[in-house]
């Protein structure tokens, strides 16, 4: 009897899922206002896989504090390090690890890795200065930023881009010749290339200006150089690091093959880049428009710069902006940044969904295997509805039920 139980839930289960995947309901895209921890402001630097946004939102009390927003949690307080403030700045590519910076009981700022196991990690610092967190590997693993250290020659305190491992700590990468201050802004998929900017001072001028740089274990730290004028930073990078954005001369750049490309602006002079898709494909920044305003944009290699306010008009109720977009999903399906909700009347982080649901084969965290961790994403996430459940759902249905279970079993080991 128990046999012939199990064997009818199966053929039942098979039936709905097949029922399912041939009658699918998707729903549109969409953009959603992330609110704030009880104050005025918020603001989102860093998108996930599956939708997970972090950044920092203001609480009651008025002080910034890193979150963690999920569809299905809504906004989380990360907390601090012993501090008052703290601030989010990425995210791993499952959304369960984010980096940032945090005040300690001392008042210090300092770099901190977070996990919902275990809280907010001070990462340490080079010399008992401070430091700050800006990107993180797809895995978690490897975390990159800016920590400040005391040269004892020089009796004076610089800033170094470093690279952090739980083996290794926190390790100072090599910097370019004559330059002062080195910083990390982000990082690739394995954690291998890094990019930022360097400061360089130059004495007969009495003038400090940045150039964009990139580095790898192998190569060791490359300037990117600029588009023409003195000065550039990076700011993204492809999830095989071969692909760098950025800003040079006040105009967003996508650098690849030693190749600095001018992404150009919405009509008015200026424009940044922050944020690259996994494949190096679609960038996203601000930039002026011809009226002067500042519009956050999409720029795809096929299509060029696009404002997002145009493209996602009907999305915007109210007369809400999109300001400035900070980070792209792996996918490009995610964008998320600031705008100004007008329903709120305050400048709040937002998260645009480009796609809305879409039926897939169960690969749920975006990464080219559908394996354990798909399964346990649709168990963790088994009986929510509503219409913004992220890949969990993998039939668009609205639920995450058995159908989704069976759509990731039913292609398990695809891709890996």
């Amino acid at each position: 009897m128990m046999k012939r139980t199990a064997q009818n839930r199966f053929k039942a289960l098979t039936s709905a899922c097949v029922l399912t995947m041939t009658a699918t309901v998707a729903w549109s895209q969409s953009i959603t206002w992330l609110g704030t921890l009880g104050g005025n402001q918020s603001r989102a630097f860093g998108v996930s896989a599956n939708g997970v946004v972090v950044g920092w939102a203001q609480n009651a009390a008025g002080r910034e504090r890193a979150f963690r927003w999920t569809a299905s949690g809504g906004m989380q307080d990360l907390g601090t390090l012993g501090g008052v403030w703290s601030e989010a700045y990425g995210v791993s590519a499952d959304g369960a690890v984010v980096v940032g910076v945090a005040q300690n009981a001392a008042g210090q700022q300092r770099a901190f890795r977070w996990t919902a196991s275990g809280g907010m990690q001070d990462l340490g610092t080079l010399d008992d200065s401070g430091g700050e967190a800006r990107g993180v590997s797809a895995d978690g693993a490897v975390v990159v930023g800016t920590a400040l250290y005391y040269d004892p020659f020089l009796d004076d305190y610089y800033a170094r881009a470093f690279r952090w491992t739980a083996s290794g700590g926190m390790q100072i990468l090599d910097i370019l010749p004559g330059a002062i201050d080195t910083m990390a802004s982000g990082v690739s998929a394995d954690g291998a290339v890094v990019v930022g900017w360097v400061f360089y001072y130059d004495y007969s001028e009495d003038y400090y200006y940045q150039r964009a740089f990139r580095w790898t274990a192998s190569g060791r730290m490359q300037d990117l150089g600029t588009l023409g004028g003195r000065e550039s930073a990076a700011y993204g990078v492809s999830a095989d690091g071969a692909v760098v954005v950025g800003s040079s001369g006040g105009r967003a750049f996508r650098w690849q093959n030693g190749v600095m490309q001018d992404l150009g602006t919405l009509g008015g002079g200026w424009s940044a880049a922050f944020g690259v898709s996994a494949d190096g494909a679609v960038v996203v920044g601000v930039a002026q428009n011809a009226a002067g305003q500042q519009r956050a944009f999409r720029w795809t290699v096929g299509g060029g710069m696009e404002d997002l306010n145009t493209t996602y008009a009907s999305l915007l109720t109210n007369g809400s902006v999109l300001y400035r977009a900070s980070a792209i999903s792996p996918d490009g399906r995610y964008i998320v940044g600031r705008g100004r909700n007008a329903a709120t009347g305050r400048d709040e982080a937002f998260l645009l969904d480009t796609q809305g649901c879409a039926s897939e084969n169960g690969d749920v965290d975006a990464n080219g295997c559908v394996d354990d961790a798909d399964l346990l994403a649709v168990l963790f996430n088994f009986g929510n509805s509503g219409n913004n459940l992220g890949r969990e759902d993998t039939n668009c249905d609205g639920t995450v039920d058995d159908a989704d279970l069976l759509q990731v079993l039913f292609n398990f080991g695809s891709g890996c």
